[in-house]
């Protein structure tokens, strides 16, 4: 019986270097595309999948994006004596279910494996899905909804792939493939950044993740991989065999929002969608052209 997905963790703990001196006081996270904050992409797409509850793995310096998701009284306390209703309508989808949401700390940066191993207690027994938030997904069905379509199909672990350069596999976790029907894809075997020549293919995994809690005993001996780090991959790697194992070629269109090309590509791609501001971006963006 394949239990259902009501689960997410998302690691926000990093320091968000490639992005100073913005980030020196104000989370990565909470840096906008457009007008809503990466946190909120993460969260809204993890909602449409049916996520019920969510834990943030931060740092210090991070409560903000706890308070986020909380009550602003004062500030709908003014904005409702003074009647802006689509003021208040933009706040809607920042609350969430009292209790919903709860936060860990990462005390150490010791990579990715480290930071869901710290939600052990939030996790428990259940599977659950993983979202970096880094990782922005234009699509018409949400990225995570793709997976959790699969993973209701087959079961145990599910994660977010797309075909990179062969030349960049040193920057990505990448994937041994075994059967493929061009969408869905068997996982034979795992390898975390890979040099080009020795990849097992250019299949690499995105930011969006479901996983069985098989998992955590393997990241519990905190043993460290590439970049002296406790990497989610190789933990992963060691579930093939035991547990079922895809990887989904999902539709849509990934910014990686933790570089600033990337960042500044998902603000074009975002305001084109809406209906208010496509019309002007696309006005102004005929002036920079030839420059």
């Amino acid at each position: 019986m394949i239990k259902p997905l009501k689960k997410a963790v998302l690691p926000v703990a990093g320091m968000g270097t490639r992005f100073l001196p913005a980030t020196k006081s104000v989370p990565k996270e909470m840096l906008p595309v457009v007008d809503r904050p990466l946190i909120q992409y993460a969260i809204d797409e993890a909602r449409e999948a049916g996520i019920e509850e969510f834990c943030l793995v931060s740092s210090r310096g991070k409560d903000s994006l706890i308070d986020y998701f909380d009550i602003a009284f004062e500030l709908e306390t003014t904005l409702k004596a003074r009647h802006k209703t689509s003021a208040l309508k933009a706040l809607e989808p920042t609350r969430v279910t009292p209790g919903s949401m709860t936060s860990v700390r990462q005390q150490e940066p010791l990579g990715l494996g480290h930071a869901i191993w710290c939600a052990r207690s939030f996790i428990g027994n259940d599977p659950f899905a993983i979202l970096l938030p880094d990782d922005v997904v234009q699509s018409k069905t949400s990225c995570l909804k793709q997976l959790v379509d699969v993973y209701n199909r087959t079961g145990g672990n599910v994660v977010a792939v797309s075909e990179v350069p062969r030349e960049k596999t040193d920057q990505y976790g990448i994937l041994d493939v075994g059967h493929d029907d061009g969408r869905l894809v068997e996982v034979k075997g795992l390898v975390e950044k890979p040099k080009p020549e020795d990849a097992p293919s250019n299949l690499s995994i995105i930011g969006r993740y479901i996983l069985t809690a098989d998992v955590l005993p393997h990241l519990a001996k905190l043993e460290k991989g590439a970049g002296g780090e406790v990497q989610l991959t190789d933990a992963m790697a060691k579930m093939i065999g035991h547990v079922p194992f895809h990887g989904y070629r999902y539709e849509g269109r990934r910014f990686d929002c933790g570089n600033k090309i990337g960042f500044l590509e998902a603000q074009i791609a975002f305001s084109l969608e809406r209906e208010d501001l496509a019309g002007d971006v696309r006005a102004f963006l005929k002036s920079y052209q030839g420059k």
